[in-house]
């Protein structure tokens, strides 16, 4: 008979541990400083931020000297670091007050955490009502793109990629951390993983912002410019979706459009396939079972919205400015293409108001809002691998059905899944899809008492859906161009907890909430 012994959690080495990740992280505010400093811009809310992080990190640092990271000590390292850095966030909202330009930035301490939450999950949804330049400073909208930039790789990933504190549970942090069902192991140390995930990170992200500026440079995006380059740049390859710009993508020309959708499809890839590419083996990204799911499931529902918008069935009559969609090839593949990555991937960028489609189109775009990127890569949601896995034990089942005598195992590839890992995948979609289904009803409720607002459920569906799966815009009153402030401060905090646990994948956090967790 198995005797367990009760194992009570380390939680000051955690702390401890989340002080140095904060510490660190200090240093990020400096790059917004200065975008104030070129632009004549206050630089208070960013020193300030930088100030309180350096003096909360050797705070929790104190708390402990060990540097054993045990199983349960990752998990509310992980938990912690994901709601600790986005309420230090919502400073430079909070300090920037009026704003230097003279208009109220965030409206209360409520909206600022939503808006930092929002920004470090990648979410992208806003609460802010006007987005541009008069209303904001650019030091602070560069701010909401540099969150999400930070959170896109995983903070912690980067953190063990260069604290050698951090090390030694690398592997168990990452995998808690970072999207997908497990990360792989690139090299021989888990530290030359995370660097390497970086590089390729940072790599792209290099890479879209002198491809977004060259546009403008030959003419093809004239209110691009460095800024814009550079904002868009951080914010694609997160799959963030924050935007400088009030209309989103909407605000660039056709050929901007076309640019960015590359980039989220990679954004939304496995970024180990690319390192094995770069190594000369081509093969492992070509013959990936889920990246051939992943581009053929976006494939397929672009063709299916784009037929939809060209015939005209797929945009509501009423609708302005619509009129040059229908018929129109290549602004009907352009729209459905782009908005397509843009949810799958969890981008949440938006290059028209999909409001004004038919309730038909915006139906299948929120079949779109469950499948989710690769595993390994920025996006959110549930994971084009979960149902790649859901879809095969779905067969073996009527095979063994059939033939109840077989072995047969579920394939991904070559590599037989074993029975654990699918009864894994199993549970977190029913957690998910129970949480989502919980949360539609709560918030219909809470908008029956908020008098401006008429949410219909596909509206409310698409809110839950929106939070909990990290993709950033919805239908009707939280559409692309609209904002989530109009929903009450309880709505928007338990909102902020959808975000949160959307973002580590629900189970990591879900873990530290049970009694089990904390005895034995």
């Amino acid at each position: 008979m198995a005797v367990v012994t009760d194992r009570y959690v380390d939680y000051r080495l955690s702390l401890s541990l989340v002080g140095t990740v904060v510490k660190y992280l200090a240093a990020a505010p400096l790059f917004p400083v200065l975008v104030a400093i070129y632009y004549g811009e206050s630089v208070l809310p960013f020193v300030a931020t930088s100030a309180v992080m350096v003096a909360v990190g050797v705070g929790l640092e104190q708390l402990s000297e060990e540097s054993d990271l045990g199983h349960r000590e990752a998990f509310l390292l992980v938990s912690l670091s994901w709601l600790v850095i986005p309420i230090l966030g919502t400073i430079p909202y909070l300090v920037a007050g009026n704003g230097s330009v003279g208009a109220h930035t965030i409206d209360g301490v409520v909206n600022a955490l939503f808006e930092s939450m929002s920004g470090f999950t990648t979410t992208g949804s806003t609460v802010m009502q006007s987005i541009s330049f008069e209303t904001h400073s650019h030091a602070l909208l560069m701010w909401r793109q540099l969150s999400q930039w930070l959170g896109g790789m995983g903070i912690l990933v980067l953190m063990v990629a260069i604290l050698p504190e951090l090390s030694v549970g690398g592997a168990q942090i990452m995998n808690e951390e970072a999207p997908g069902i497990s990360i792989e192991k690139l090299t021989p140390r888990i530290q030359e993983t995370a660097r390497a995930l970086w590089k390729i990170y940072v790599g792209f992200t290099v890479l879209a912002a002198l491809v977004y500026f060259g546009l403008d440079v030959v003419g093809l995006a004239d209110n691009m410019g460095v800024y814009n380059a550079v904002a868009h740049a951080l914010t694609t390859m997160p799959t963030g979706g924050f935007s400088p710009e009030g209309r989103s993508v909407e605000a660039f020309s056709p050929a901007v459009q076309w640019a960015i959708i590359p980039f989220m499809v990679v954004a939304g890839t496995n970024f180990a396939l690319f390192w094995y590419a770069l190594d000369g083996r081509i093969d492992r990204l070509t013959e990936n079972a889920e990246f051939r799911s992943y581009l053929g499931l976006m494939a397929g529902v672009t063709a299916v919205i784009a037929a939809l918008l060209f015939t005209g069935l797929g945009v509501a009559s009423a609708a302005p400015n619509i009129a040059p969609i229908p018929g129109n090839l290549e602004n009907s593949l352009r729209q459905a293409a782009f908005q397509v990555a843009a949810i799958v991937t969890t981008t949440g960028y938006a290059s028209m108001d999909f409001n004004h489609w038919h309730p038909v189109a915006q139906t299948v775009l929120l079949f779109a809002f469950f499948l989710g990127g690769s595993a390994g890569s920025a996006a959110g949601s549930i994971k084009i691998v979960r149902w790649v896995l859901v879809r095969k034990a779905m067969a073996r089942s009527l095979f063994t059905s059939i033939h109840p005598d077989a072995v047969e195992p579920v394939r991904v590839g070559d590599e037989a899944v074993d029975e654990g890992t699918l009864r894994d995948v199993f549970v977190f979609i029913m957690i998910f899809l129970s949480l989502f289904v919980v949360s539609t009803v709560l918030l219909y409720v809470d908008s029956l008492f908020i008098e401006r607002m008429d949410l219909t459920g596909l509206e409310a569906m698409s809110v839950a859906m929106a939070t909990l799966g990290n993709i950033g815009p919805g239908f009707g009153e939280v559409g692309p161009m609209n904002s989530f402030e109009l929903f009450s401060a309880p709505a928007k905090l338990y909102m902020v907890f959808l975000m949160w646990i959307g973002r580590l994948e629900i189970l990591s956090v879900l873990v530290i909430l049970t009694p089990a967790y904390w005895r034995s």
